[in-house]
């Protein structure tokens, strides 16, 4: 018998990663204002996404996710909101010519604010406070006061998502994103870098393309698709009293949306199928991912597709692996093979930097650039012998010049990594080291697009 549903159900199930605020009455009357604001995305712009996630699953687009491990209070600025969205037009330029196929471009953007973490507490010396959560939840200084879960944070991170937003949009929609700008898409330090000259050619091969394409009377004013782009957000749906709060029904189709981003996932930490967190992502319609760690099984991953997507919808669910250089191999297949044997649509998209994260001698969590690499070429090759699709690619990066993560053309070393180390969570790729992976990417991508023409003409 089906389960009934509503936008509060996983109060009655086992929830994981929830703070515990000192004052219960408080988190409750933010709830409740938080209730009664507007909605930060619509669901006509979810089904939209939904609609590009089905010819991803398909075989026909490529996904690309990226953004910041955990956005933070202190360093929001319009000018780090557009260098992030301006890396992943670049990347996504990169890709689209290689595959020669549409990219969906998809933000960890406005609303990344919540982070799951391993234990309850941080100690330092002889002093334990509660453990960091994300600006959502409380602050990263080391102090009492600061680490004190504080429920008003919600609304600081629902207006700083909707200024986000409104920039974002902006950028998609105002002329950033169009094609003929592409040169000036290529500034700052990555100009200067070792993948700057690669952009400059493939940018002087778009501008080409475009000028032909002008000559033969196809335009931005007659097609808008070259002035502007598709953007969209997501975050973990983590802080499920957020989540529900933003949750509103749709009046066109009566589904209820969490309207606090396109696109939610589940975490590798909070995937128990009785859990509050697969509970309150069963019942929303937004295309949703699941995160699956090296201990996942396939009749563990089984079950909870059937609950996050027993219809079957092509485009609903995203299966984002994250199992670590050197575990694709052992891992993948077994999972491959048991969604094709159940026939299951779903996008297959590969997350290189959670199961690659060490810590370095001189203290630094960091991750090595060759060891993301190297899982996504064991994604590719993967799907490759099991003749699926490789669906997309999820990367934690960042527009700045960071030095967080090791290696890449730029040589960054454990010695270096201090120079400039601006993460509050997660190491990032910076945007030079984004480009060269995209560009080291690309002729898999064309390979694999190759391999696909036959099947996709066929499906189409």
């Amino acid at each position: 018998m089906k389960r009934t549903w509503a936008p509060d159900s996983w109060r009655s199930r086992p929830a994981e990663q929830i703070p515990d605020y000192p004052d219960s009455q408080a988190a409750t009357k933010v709830e409740a204002e938080l209730a009664k604001y507007p909605p930060l995305v619509f669901a006509g712009e979810a089904r939209n996404l939904r609609a590009r996630l089905a010819d991803v699953a398909a075989g026909r687009a490529f996904l690309l996710q990226g953004g910041d491990c955990a956005e933070s209070f202190e360093e929001f600025t319009a000018d780090n909101i557009r260098d992030t969205f301006r890396v992943l037009l670049q990347v996504a330029v990169v890709l689209t010519f290689a595959g020669s196929m549409p990219v969906v471009k998809v933000g960890r953007l406005a609303g990344q604010f919540a982070k799951p973490r391993s234990r309850p507490t941080e100690t330092r010396g002889d002093v334990t406070l509660p453990t960091y959560r994300g600006d959502i939840v409380n602050d990263i200084a080391f102090t009492e006061e600061a680490r004190r879960p504080d429920p008003a944070r919600q609304l600081q991170a629902y207006n700083q998502s909707a200024a986000s937003l409104n920039l974002l949009r902006a950028f998609a929609t105002g002329g950033y994103a169009d094609l003929r700008r592409i040169h000036r898409w290529n500034l700052g330090f990555v100009n200067s870098s070792p993948v700057g000259e690669q952009f400059r050619d493939l940018a002087d091969r778009t501008s080409e393309a475009l000028a032909f394409m002008e000559a033969c009377g196809v335009d931005s004013a007659s097609f808008p698709e070259l002035r502007e782009t598709e953007f969209f957000t997501s975050h973990e749906a983590l802080l499920l009293a957020y989540e529900q709060a933003l949750t509103r029904v749709d009046s066109t189709s009566g589904d209820w949306y969490s309207t606090s981003a396109h696109m939610l996932w589940v975490g590798d930490r909070t995937r128990d199928p009785d859990g509050a967190h697969v509970e309150y992502l069963r019942g929303i319609a937004n295309p949703i991912g699941l995160k699956l760690g090296p201990d996942i099984d396939p009749d563990g991953m089984l079950r909870l597709i059937d609950i996050l997507n027993p219809s079957n919808d092509p485009g609903r669910l995203t299966l984002v692996t994250r199992f670590g250089t050197g575990r694709v191999q052992e891992k993948l297949p077994g999972l491959i093979r048991a969604v094709e044997r159940e026939g299951h649509s779903v996008v297959w998209a590969c997350d290189p930097m959670h199961g690659n994260t060490v810590t370095a001698d001189n203290g630094y969590k960091t991750r090595s650039f060759d060891r993301i690499l190297g899982e996504v070429s064991d994604f590719f090759g993967v799907h490759g012998a099991e003749g699926t699709h490789a669906g997309g690619l999820h990367f934690e990066m960042t527009g700045q010049d960071v030095t967080e993560c090791l290696g890449g053309a730029q040589e960054i070393t454990e010695e270096s990594l201090s120079d400039r180390y601006h993460t509050h969570c997660d190491p990032r790729l910076n945007a030079s080291q984004s480009l060269e992976l995209a560009f080291l990417i690309a002729e898999t991508l064309k390979g694999q697009r190759t391999a696909l023409e036959p099947e996709v003409a066929e499906a189409s």
